[in-house]
């Protein structure tokens, strides 16, 4: 696996990450084939884990962190959230300093970690990015609570003002061949010295057919999450539903291939529940997208 620069952090993350969130941190998956993927991941060259205390429920962190127990930790850069949380039954947001105090408490405990590698602020609002707020957060990585801060959110107006703040180093945003407006961004993110972060590369899935037969409860979950809220995500992916049909490559892997081309990005963030999508995803590192492919999604783009 190809390790490349997470902007000025000092920090070398491998090409891809895994995200340990979704229907991986769900009761319905079992534990012990949720930690044997973790286990495959390392052992392929992966450094770089993505959770967040409101993912699965608020399952996922809690769950990644008993998945690395026994492991030595010190070559691994993970990465969780403030900001938001699961409680009652529903994300709740709380950007306050006190509640992100108590959320990186909580994320050391359930990380097992003295100091979180990485934190990034969940979705935060280009109001709630003051001075002073920005100036609480320093006190709280001074105290040795975090060493690296992020903003995550798929709201372009955040991250562009999050460029000019010089205590954020990295971002976290969606960068998939949906999203081809994105890559403006990514290079000023990237000119900003700031490490990128692509989020939802293999675009939730939206681009594959959908298959009646395959009623895994994990496939179920996400075509069902889809639904809710992906609609217009769905129709737009079936644009690109070639890229399911292409000789040598399957279409995750030419998905994620796309994402990593694109100049300024430090890694891709993919979460699967297949061992088999895992390894396959994988093998997309270093992988060069056909020209002709290329092309044909750049067509696609261009469309309307």
């Amino acid at each position: 696996m190809r390790a490349r620069p997470l902007g000025r952090t000092g920090l070398e993350v491998s090409e891809i990450g895994f995200g340990a969130a979704s229907f991986w941190g769900h009761p319905a998956f079992p534990e012990d084939e949720a930690r044997r993927l973790i286990d495959r991941a390392l052992d392929l060259g992966v450094n770089f884990l993505d959770t967040g205390p409101a993912y699965s429920r608020g399952r996922a962190e809690g769950r990644l962190g008993r998945a690395l127990e026994g492991r030595d930790l010190s070559g691994l850069v993970l990465a969780t959230k403030v900001g938001t949380r699961f409680d009652a039954g529903r994300v709740r947001r709380d950007m306050s300093l006190s509640g992100i105090e108590t959320s990186l408490e909580r994320s050391r405990r359930r990380l097992k970690l003295e100091s979180l590698p990485l934190v990034h602020l969940h979705g935060p609002s280009v109001e709630e990015l003051t001075p002073d707020f920005l100036g609480g957060l320093e006190q709280l990585r001074a105290r040795g609570l975090f060493r690296h801060l992020g903003v995550n959110s798929f709201d372009p107006a955040v991250i562009e003002f999050a460029l000019s703040l010089p205590g954020i180093d990295t971002v976290m945003v969606d960068v998939n061949v949906l999203r081809p407006g994105r890559l403006p961004l990514v290079a000023r993110a990237a000119e900003a010295g700031k490490g990128v972060l692509a989020g939802m590369p293999l675009a939730m899935g939206h681009t594959a057919p959908r298959r009646l037969r395959d009623l895994r409860p994990s496939s179920v979950w996400y075509a069902l999450r889809a639904l809710k809220n992906h609609r217009a995500d769905m129709v737009l992916g079936r644009r690109f539903r070639f890229l399911h049909d292409q000789p040598g490559i399957t279409g995750a892997q030419a998905l994620l291939a796309w994402v990593l081309a694109v100049p300024g990005v430090s890694a891709a963030i993919a979460g699967t529940t297949r061992m088999r999508h895992l390894e396959e995803n994988l093998q997309a590192a270093g992988l060069s997208l056909p020209e002709s492919l290329a092309e044909r999604i750049a067509a696609e783009q261009a469309r309307d």
